[in-house]
């Protein structure tokens, strides 16, 4: 699996935990629901991703959005 599909998966993941975590325990996980898009939102336009920095560094194979 490339880059981009570990972080598309990541992404989605984090969203359906956060949005679980909203409905059980607290609404407040909500914020981390909206942080995980903003952040998809801001490396759609400047190409910058923590994750994928990471998984470049630890050897992922790069996409087409990360590279």
């Amino acid at each position: 699996m490339n880059i981009d599909r570990i972080v598309m998966a990541f992404a989605g993941f984090v969203i359906m935990l956060s949005l679980l975590l909203s409905q059980i325990y607290h609404p407040y996980w909500l914020f981390l629901t909206a942080f995980v898009g903003l952040n998809l939102f801001q490396a759609a336009f400047t190409g910058l991703c923590p994750l994928a920095m990471i998984l470049k560094k630890i050897g992922s194979k790069s996409g087409a959005a990360f590279s």
